[in-house]
């Protein structure tokens, strides 16, 4: 266990830092943040901040020994950064996962590989290799690139109007995936917690609306059956089991028209879809991060009251009188 009064490091100096960094000070730890630009979100709120490049290693060695812990708030942190800092720290969750998590071909292999229900999905590597997949798979499809996708980023839909030359010059030319649209009810996601020693704390499934692939609503928790919550959290826990997790993870999934439940992706890492968890669960989903790398008994994830979260991003801030005279 590591005691309150300890240094954890924040790889990546967004908002789910900044939010991690807050909870981890009420329980009474430090934070370090590193982050690649100055007066980063993260470093507003931390005792100390590295500013550097993730290729950096030097910088990153530094950062290293001034933490006892270290964990990181984005995804799409280099791989090599968080291996680097592993070597010399515990970085939880382990950079093999954040490797598989990185990697939309990765990370529909291994969910195949536990037997996890996903979207009919395939390499592309070149145009020829998409038409013959279009003409498989149907319309409409969507081509994803491999890497570095996120809210909506990295994607084409592809319909009979839109040629497979196209579309592969439009994702840069560089190999992706192919997913088979999904005619779904709702879209939802499960987040888990699990320490080291194997404990479990699974929030209700809730519900996301999206526009325009961005992540608009949460509704928790999500209006689905009791059956299909259940199986959900079952689908959660699998995951992050099999992935031998300590963190947080959120697993998004599709809900069809049929009741199936299809994992879309995974995000080890606090989830925009979590952020209700701050103001109507006893313990939020950043607390529950601090709590399950410091190894600490896990917090309740029992919510006191239904919410509806929206989503703020970008020039959303300038509606900020609006929203403060919500009452």
């Amino acid at each position: 266990m590591l005691a309150p009064g300890a240094t954890i490091g924040i790889l990546g100096g967004g908002q789910l830092g900044r939010m991690t960094a807050l909870a981890a000070s009420r329980l009474g730890y430090r934070c370090h943040v590193f982050a690649d630009e100055p007066d980063s979100p993260t470093a507003q709120v931390c005792d100390a901040a590295t500013v550097a490049e993730f290729s950096d290693l030097e910088a990153l060695e530094r950062f290293a020994n001034a933490v006892d812990i270290a964990t990181f708030e984005f995804e799409n942190i280099p791989a090599r950064a968080v291996r680097w800092v592993a070597a010399l720290k515990p970085v939880l969750p382990r950079p093999e996962i954040l490797e598989i998590a990185q990697d939309r071909l990765r990370e529909k292999d291994f969910l195949r590989s536990i037997d996890v229900e996903t979207t009919a999905y395939r390499e592309i590597s070149d145009p020829t290799v998409l038409l013959r997949a279009m003409r498989d798979f149907g319309y409409p499809a969507v081509l994803k690139t491999v890497r570095l996708g996120y809210d909506g980023k990295g994607q084409v839909t592809l319909t009979p109007e839109v040629k497979a030359e196209d579309a592969w010059r439009r994702m840069g030319g560089e190999s992706g995936i192919l997913e088979s649209f999904v005619d779904f009810a709702c879209e939802i996601s499960v987040i888990v917690a699990r320490g080291a020693n194997g404990a479990w704390a699974t929030y209700p499934p809730v519900e996301n609306q999206h526009v325009n692939q961005v992540l608009d609503t949460t509704i928790a928790p999500a209006r689905i059956s009791a059956e299909t919550a259940m199986r959900a959290e079952a689908i959660a826990r699998h995951v992050a089991e099999k992935l031998d997790l300590v963190g947080v993870l959120a697993v998004e999934m599709f809900v069809t028209q049929a009741g199936e439940l299809l994992v879309n992706e995974i995000a080890p890492r606090p989830h925009n879809s979590g952020h209700w968890t701050i103001d109507a669960c006893f313990t939020s989903q950043f607390e529950q991060l601090v709590r399950a790398i410091c190894g600490l008994p896990l917090g309740s994830v029992e919510h006191h009251s239904d919410a509806v979260m929206e989503n703020l991003l970008g020039t959303d801030v300038a509606k900020w009188r609006d929203a403060l005279n919500d009452p």
